[in-house]
């Protein structure tokens, strides 16, 4: 039995995952959908002083808390800035990694460096001057997301090769060039990761729940990462929109 820690995107919830987390629980697994402080039903929480941080430590929290020791942790889009964080500072706790269309990054980086496309909306803050609001086709559960967790830099010490695995699943329908594209074509090339492809938009969670099982069961099966393996479901194209 795993412990899947799954970690949404700016705007969203633990919500957006119900669908895989319900799958997961029927295999028998533990599966903790996490909604970050200033978010969703936290958003009365939400202030100028939220940031990266934040964020990372609600994970260590719940990991702590529930006394995982072997967390496998998914980030989808801004939640692999969480992601990495989480595993940096408490490495005994993590097991491996699994990136939905997400950040990678390197110490030193901020979703503000890694996603430059997105600046625009990033600043468009309104009244409050640190709340991002959610985009129009966002699920309406969606709210404001804090500004100063776009902006802080991530600070990274470790060595994040040590975890039994580190997946990245890329959705190939954007509308448009994927802002992932290079970090897609970038970690193929890595031995050290397995990648995957979805024919899916960026919502990778709702339009393909069950590939995504399939992605997260076998990862569990595999106890080793053979040397320049990929796996590949659907299109390899570069191209998709925003969830």
């Amino acid at each position: 039995m795993a412990d899947f820690v799954l970690i949404p995107g700016m705007c969203h919830g633990g919500w957006c995952f119900d669908a895989l987390a319900e799958q997961l629980r029927q295999h028998g697994h533990r599966v903790h959908a996490l909604t970050l402080t200033g978010l969703s039903e936290r958003a009365d929480q939400l202030t100028s002083t939220v940031n990266l941080d934040t964020h990372i430590q609600d994970v260590v929290d719940v990991l702590v808390t529930e006394q995982i020791e072997d967390a496998v942790l998914v980030g989808h889009s801004y939640g692999g800035m969480v992601v990495s964080g989480v595993a940096d500072r408490v490495p005994e706790r993590v097991d491996s990694l699994v990136y939905l269309d997400a950040v990678v990054p390197d110490d030193g980086d901020s979703c503000w460096s890694l996603v430059p496309d997105e600046r625009e909306w990033y600043l468009d803050v309104g009244e409050t001057g640190y709340a991002v609001p959610s985009l129009p086709f966002f699920d309406p559960r969606a709210t404001a997301h804090p500004l100063a967790s776009l902006l802080q830099r991530i600070r990274l010490t470790g060595d994040a090769g040590r975890f039994r695995r580190r997946e990245y699943v890329y959705a190939t329908l954007w509308d448009g060039r994927s802002p992932f594209a290079s970090t897609y074509q970038r970690l193929r090339e890595d031995p050290t990761w397995t990648v995957h492809a979805l024919e899916s938009r960026h919502n990778l969670m709702r339009d393909v729940p069950d590939d995504l099982v399939k992605i997260l069961l076998q990862s569990l099966e595999e106890p080793a990462r053979p040397a320049g393996r990929q796996e590949r479901i659907g299109s390899d194209e570069a191209e998709g929109s925003r969830p």
